[in-house]
C-alpha cells in the first residue's frame, strides 16, 4: 500500500498531474492576471483583484478536476501546491522581476488558502457522500 491507502500506479500517476500540473495551471493564470492588470490597476490592489478569481478557480478545480478520496492525497496535495506557489513566486516574480515588496498580506492569504482549500475541499466531499 503507498501514501494514498492504495496499490495502484494509475493513482500515483494521478497524483502527479493534480499535484504538479494543476498548481502549474493554477499558478500560471494568476501570473498572466498579473501581468495583465498590472497595466490597469494600482500594484496594491493587483493581488486582491486576483485573489476572489483563483478561489473560484481553484474550488472548481477541485471539485471537478481532482479525483482522490483520502485524507493524505488532499494533505500532499496542498503541500505540492503551496511549495509551487512559493518556489514559483519566488523565481518568477520577485527574481526575475526584482519585485521588493511583494509580500503582503495578500500574498500571504493567497499562500495560506493554497493550502487550505484542498483539505476543505476534501472534507466537503466527504461529507455530501455521507
Amino acid at each position: 500500500m503507498d501514501e494514498f491507502g492504495a496499490n495502484n500506479k494509475a493513482i500515483n500517476k494521478n497524483f502527479y498531474i493534480d499535484a504538479f500540473g494543476w498548481s502549474f495551471v493554477l499558478w500560471l493564470i494568476g501570473y498572466l492576471l498579473g501581468m495583465i492588470l498590472f497595466f490597469v490597476l494600482p500594484l496594491d490592489m493587483i493581488g486582491w483583484v486576483i485573489l476572489p478569481i483563483g478561489i473560484i478557480i481553484t474550488l472548481w478545480i477541485l471539485f471537478n478536476k481532482i479525483t482522490g478520496d483520502s485524507f493524505n492525497y488532499y494533505l500532499y496535495l496542498a503541500i505540492a501546491w503551496t511549495l509551487i506557489a512559493i518556489v514559483f513566486d519566488y523565481l518568477f516574480i520577485i527574481k526575475a522581476l526584482n519585485a521588493d515588496g511583494y509580500y503582503k498580506l495578500d500574498v500571504y492569504l493567497y499562500y495560506a488558502l493554497t493550502f487550505i482549500l484542498p483539505l476543505a475541499a476534501y472534507w466537503r466531499k466527504k461529507s455530501i457522500l455521507k
